[in-house]
């Protein structure tokens, strides 16, 4: 039965508050319409002065806005009331003012008479007044502030959405977190987008009073004079005084309910209330109190001036200044008992491996003019080309990449990015949105005025230009790309040129789990059987750096699981995995079954070669002037060859191809180091320049 009882009450409690809000807006407008008594007119001003004092209360106490999201409704609600009032009053002033200063509500004759003494021209005065400082001083600035912060706020989302992504990129954030911080910037944006038009709403309410206040002397005074036969001196004082009531008592909840917007719009996020604020950092300084002290001392001291108050003043500001300095200098020597006492009673706080950040490994940072590129919000279209990126990388390579952990960063230039792996930077460039990059692929037919650059991805000579000059770019042979394919194409072929590294034991592990969906014998009788997970990982790794895909990872398990009981060598397992991988690095290179034109070594030069393996093994044999002259001669060749249109591929025997492999990679990475053995039986091969003699 309790129970029951229970659930009931909190149903009723749950109704009640659902249908104050609309019970309250029917009311205000029942107000226009229905004519009032005067005694419900006094318990609705009253209702209103009550109301206002509420709201700049909990705007002062309030530590952040979107506390006190509710306040441009409040705002509509509020000035809507006033403007009612003044309806059911301006009804009552004209039909009963004629019989006395209380015709319309004890409320009202207050303010017309005990606060401006019954004299109307003071009261004139001072509602305009009030007027002014409200509508020019008040509305105006707190206006003006929340149309600056509504902009600024909208201008910052982008920016902090991604650093939102960062955090739960990082894992420093759950995704519970993550989804609270973005509800709370869009409440942000949503709260001070609607403050910049409530703030019209206290406008136009002050303009509705003046207004209302000239309408109620004008009609007060003809109804008096013409309806009631009242002499024109007692109308115009009667009506003018009912009238000033009416104007305070509304124009003073609007300049309270004004003062509150002013409040909120003004504050800047601190986990304090405004009066803490206020006090702690106003009367922290006891210098700054000691000199005001003086000046106002000084002039307390000038002849005809009110002498008592200025000394008073001064001596209570140099009275507090001495308390503060004397409190001060009684922390510090406090300080250091409390810090030896804490040091005895509290345990140092120990580190933990939450402390310990984690590295991406494979990084975006953008400059804020980037932003919008790579923002979900506004769907970002490098966002969608780096998806495409990760997928066309799996299915060419044969591995899935970890995923690129996109930030902003205020250290870059506005419109530049940077490419990180493993948190150290590998590449790097500008972009400018809203332009185009026409590059230069070698034969164009004229120049382009713009911002001379360099391709970033292929260093090619290439200029920024703005849209109009897209079309006459691509008549002139320019490739034009906009800034979300530059940085992608950039990206992409970093992603490629680092493939080996971004393959780690979890890749591996993972590119072993989805082979074994479908041979789960063959994986499972090599890996640990024959051989373990970082010989693997080490063998894949060295065809990524040679430039082979890991696609066909059936042929190579099978290879090794062939090989593996002979050797645990990565080198030699790599060199065989190739041969099995022949016809797919031949094919690679050479597509169809049309002739290969390679380059080759001399005889004499090849078994010098030989012999520097034999003595050193890696190739450290080698000497330095032949090295010299290998890697010219070789540069030479190759030159000619990309010149006449085909790859420039070296082809030696299997023991030299490692060595040259190796020792050609940095200096010439566009050469491709193939053995005979790797080259089907089926191809035909031209050697085109012997490299140490002539072709």
């Amino acid at each position: 039965m309790n129970d029951t009882l229970t659930l009931q009450s909190i149903f009723a409690r749950a109704n009640v508050r659902a249908l104050a809000a609309p019970i309250l807006i029917v009311m205000i407008l029942a107000t226009m319409v229905l004519p009032l008594p005067a005694f419900l007119l006094d318990l609705f001003f009253t209702f209103n002065i009550a109301m206002s004092v509420m709201v700049l209360l909990v705007a002062m106490y309030t530590r952040h806005p979107l506390e006190f999201s509710i306040f441009p409704t409040v705002l509509l609600v509020t000035t809507l009331l006033r403007l009612s009032l003044n309806v059911a009053s301006t009804r009552v002033v004209l039909l009963e003012g004629h019989s006395g200063p209380d015709a319309a509500g004890k409320v009202i004759e207050a303010f017309g008479h005990f606060l401006v003494g019954g004299n109307y021209a003071v009261g004139i005065v001072v509602f305009a007044i009030l007027v002014v400082i409200n509508f020019v001083v008040i509305t105006k600035g707190a206006g003006r502030v929340a149309e600056v912060a509504a902009r600024f706020t909208l201008d910052a989302m982008p920016g902090k959405q991604m650093a939102i992504d960062a955090d739960l990129n990082s894992g420093l954030i759950g995704e519970e977190e993550a989804r609270k911080r973005r509800a709370t910037v869009g409440q942000e944006a949503e709260f001070y987008g609607s403050m910049d038009g409530a703030s019209k709403f206290v406008r136009g309410d002050a303009v509705a009073g003046i207004i209302i206040l000239f309408i109620n002397v004008i009609g007060g005074f003809i109804v008096g004079v013409i309806q009631h036969d009242m002499a024109v001196g007692d109308a115009a004082k009667q009506y003018t005084l009912l009238t000033i009531g009416d104007g305070l008592v509304a124009q003073i909840p609007a300049l309270i309910i004004s003062i509150a917007a002013g409040l909120v719009v003004t504050r800047v996020g601190s986990e304090d209330d405004l009066g803490e604020q206020f006090v702690g950092q106003i009367f922290r300084d006891p210098n700054v109190m000691n000199i005001t002290a003086g000046i106002i001392g000084v002039l307390g001291l000038i002849p005809g001036m009110p002498n008592f108050v200025f000394l008073a003043i001064a001596g209570g500001l140099a009275a507090i200044a001495w308390k503060m300095k004397q409190r001060a200098a009684a922390a510090v020597q406090a300080a250091p008992a409390e810090v030896a006492r804490e040091a005895a009673t509290t345990e140092p706080i120990e580190a933990s491996w939450s402390d310990v950040a984690p590295v991406d490994v494979l990084g975006l940072e953008v400059g804020y003019r980037i932003i919008p590129l790579v923002d979900k919000g506004q769907d970002g279209e490098l966002l969608r080309r780096i998806r495409g990126l990760r997928k066309k990388f799996a299915q060419e390579i044969g591995f899935l990449s970890s995923p690129v952990h996109i930030r902003d960063n205020l250290e870059l230039r506005p419109q530049g990015y940077r490419i990180t792996l493993k948190g150290v930077e590998i590449g790097g460039g500008e972009a400018f949105p809203g332009q185009y990059l026409a590059i230069n692929p070698g034969r164009v037919n004229g120049t382009l005025p713009g911002r001379a650059v360099t391709d970033p991805a292929f260093g090619l000579p290439a200029v920024w230009i703005e849209g109009g000059q897209r079309d006459q770019a691509n008549a002139l042979g320019y490739t034009v790309v906009d800034a979300a394919t530059v940085v992608a194409t950039h990206l992409n072929h970093v992603i490629l040129s680092h493939a080996a590294e971004l393959l780690g034991r979890q890749e591996t592990q993972a590119l072993l789990d989805h082979i074994a969906k479908d041979a789960p014998k063959l994986v499972e009788d090599l890996v640990p059987k024959q051989m373990s997970l970082a010989t693997l990982q080490r063998v894949l790794q060295n065809l990524l750096d040679e430039g082979v895909g890991i696609r066909d990872m059936r042929t190579i398990v099978e290879t090794l699981a062939e090989f593996a009981p002979r050797t645990q060598d990565p080198l030699e397992l790599t060199s065989q995995v190739r041969i099995a991988l022949g016809r797919a690095i031949v094919q690679g290179l050479y597509p169809g079954n049309g002739e290969m034109s390679v380059l080759a070594l001399d005889p004499q030069l090849e078994r010098m070669l030989g012999q520097a393996v034999a003595s050193g093994g890696d190739g450290t044999g080698i000497e330095p002037g032949l090295a010299d002259a290998l890697l010219r001669h070789t540069a030479n060749a190759a030159r000619t060859q990309e010149d006449l249109g085909m790859p420039a591929v070296l082809l030696v025997p299997h023991g030299l191809r490692w060595l040259l492999s190796r020792f050609l990679r940095r200096s010439l990475p566009q050469l491709k180091v193939l053995s005979h053995s790797e080259v089907p039986d089926s191809r035909t091969i031209r050697v085109t320049s012997l490299i140490g003699g002539q072709a």
